[in-house]
């Protein structure tokens, strides 16, 4: 753990900042999104699954983390589906803003306008724009903790069950 890493305090918190923590084993950990602020603007459908051990990113994982990272990246996306109706789930990496590797999932809704969904902007750089969507499912931290744990129950029946 590195005490100036935001994700390694973040985990380290118990509840992930107040989100809850969709899983957590040795190797990787997932949870969504915190509202800013305690505000209620928080866009319900958007996780980040992350390695335990403080590594900046890919390429620098060993193969057991490797392997954690793509079937909890699965589960989670499988659990927006099948608990909270997405009909896609997004997932990119960036690493340049906080270097503890971690992947970000955005679930897409039935309904959401075409122009929110993830598109080519003028450099060729893929942008999501799915929380700049003025309709967009948001909620407040009680709101999160409630699909957090849905999120939860739906990731833990498909770890034992497949």
């Amino acid at each position: 753990m590195s005490n100036d890493c935001f994700i390694c305090r973040k985990q380290a918190s118990g509840d992930a900042l107040g989100a809850g923590v969709i899983y957590e084993d040795d190797l990787v950990f997932a949870s969504h999104g915190v509202p800013s602020n305690g505000a209620a603007d928080a866009y319900l459908g958007y996780a980040f699954v992350e390695t335990k051990r403080h590594v900046p990113g890919l390429g620098e994982l060993t193969r057991d983390e490797a392997s954690a990272i793509g079937e909890l990246v699965n589960d989670v996306a499988a659990g927006f589906r099948s608990s909270e109706g997405a009909e896609h789930v997004y997932a990119h990496v960036y690493g340049d803003g906080v270097p503890h590797l971690h992947v970000h999932l955005q679930a897409r809704y039935p309904g959401t306008p075409r122009e929110y969904w993830a598109a080519r902007t003028a450099d060729r750089a893929i942008a999501v724009s799915l929380g700049n969507w003025p309709d967009a499912p948001r909620g407040d931290a009680s709101t999160v903790r409630a699909l957090t744990k849905r999120l939860a129950a739906a990731v833990e029946l498909r770890r034992r069950f497949g």
